[in-house]
């Protein structure tokens, strides 16, 4: 059975070219960083130049890219550290985050008496500006908004600038979730005044294990893994090197091929969304996934009946799929996303499924997964109607 990836918001595969750049970091270049002899210098060149090529990706200085494990590493450091260093008293936030920043958030309002205020999304998913506008203004509490900046279940863009803007002129810390759009879009953080996001190198072909937070040099803010000076004492601990330099090289492959990738995933959603709407009828489309200008490699569909195993059938399919984030893919509720968007009567009769594609995805893939969708539609109807029947 040939086997067809479609969860690519949740992982993607290694590029040849960032194994074959770890492999040889880890054989030739295994000093430590932190050591001065030239094995763990060699280590540590390598580990700047890195910073250097994120950072300029971004237009920051070098010294405001801190590398971490992961996105939620990152997420977790910059909220907790904001509360606990920077005193902040009230997070503005919503109910669509990813949950490494829910639940830090519910963390901070439990442990530090932190006060939390949800901005409520509409049924498209979208977020009202000018009511987090308002709850700027009408407060003199030591405020951080944390949103995310493109939706990792139904693909919502957040005007990042927009917010950033609101932000800065009443006072406010803004940290953006930006692990689903990093490498994916351009960022230039010269002119968009967030003060803190985060990457996750596995999102766009790198490896598992590494990513970075970007810190604005004006924050103040202080590291919670404390230890040693590395990584301008924010993150202690021996850098992962060969990480650092796998996630250089997928972002340096992503950045080069950006616009080559995202015309060829383009193509590939649209012909997924015109596929679902001719084959399956009754199918709708989630959040803003299937309009122009949401984050392109994510696709929120909405099918006709209800079936919580449809992963499980999908992947006996050989087709690998999800129905919103990989965080929650164990649960057996639907997501806080969907809670929020979709009515009670689609939630008891319908079936939420999340599309992820890559520049690896191809036409053949997509129409492989609506063959089985109708299959399994089918079975639906059939099963639907025997118990109906009995």
């Amino acid at each position: 059975m040939d086997k067809i990836y479609l969860d690519n918001a949740a992982t993607t595969p290694l590029s040849e070219e960032v194994i074959d750049a770890m492999v040889s970091v880890m054989k030739v270049t295994y000093g430590n960083p932190s050591s001065t002899h030239s094995f763990g210098q060699e280590a540590k060149i390598l580990i700047e130049k890195t910073r250097r090529e994120v950072a300029d990706y971004l237009h920051v200085t070098p010294s405001e890219i801190i590398f971490t494990s992961c996105g939620t590493e990152s997420n977790n450091m910059i909220i907790k550290s904001c509360v606990d260093h920077l005193g902040v008293q009230r997070i503005i936030t919503s109910p669509l985050e990813h949950k490494c920043v829910a639940e830090t958030v519910l963390e901070m309002k439990n442990r530090r008496g932190v006060e939390v205020v949800y901005l409520r999304p509409d049924q498209k998913g979208d977020l009202d500006l000018a009511k987090l506008e308002e709850l700027l203004k009408n407060s003199d509490k030591k405020t951080l908004v944390s949103l995310m900046h493109a939706n990792n279940e139904i693909g919502n863009l957040l005007d990042i600038k927009k917010v950033a803007e609101i932000c800065k002129e009443n006072n406010t810390l803004f940290h953006s979730d930006t692990v689903q759009s990093m490498a994916h879009m351009d960022l230039d953080f010269s002119q968009i005044p967030v003060d803190f996001a985060s990457c996750s190198a596995h999102k766009f072909h790198g490896p598992k294990g590494s990513g970075f937070a970007f810190i604005r040099k004006s924050s103040g803010l202080k590291g919670i893994i404390t230890g040693g000076p590395q990584e301008r004492s924010l993150r202690a601990g021996t850098e992962n090197v060969c990480g650092i330099v796998g996630l250089g090289k997928a972002l340096e492959l992503s950045l080069k091929n950006m616009s080559d990738y995202a015309s060829h995933i383009k193509e590939i959603k649209n012909y997924a969304i015109e596929k679902l709407a001719a084959e399956i009828e009754g199918v709708k489309f989630n959040g803003r996934s299937a309009e122009e200008g949401s984050l392109y490699t994510v696709l929120s569909v909405l099918l006709p009946f209800k079936d919580p195993m449809i992963g499980l059938k999908l992947d006996m399919n050989g087709i690998a799929i999800s129905q919103g984030s990989a965080c929650s893919s164990g649960a057996s509720k639907p997501s806080m996303v969907m809670m929020m968007i979709l009515d009670e009567e689609e939630m008891d009769n319908s079936t939420p499924l999340r599309i992820s594609f890559s520049h690896l995805t191809t036409k053949k893939d997509i129409d492989a997964l609506i063959d089985a969708l109708k299959k399994i539609a089918s079975d639906s109807k059939i099963e639907k109607t025997n118990i109906e029947h009995r």
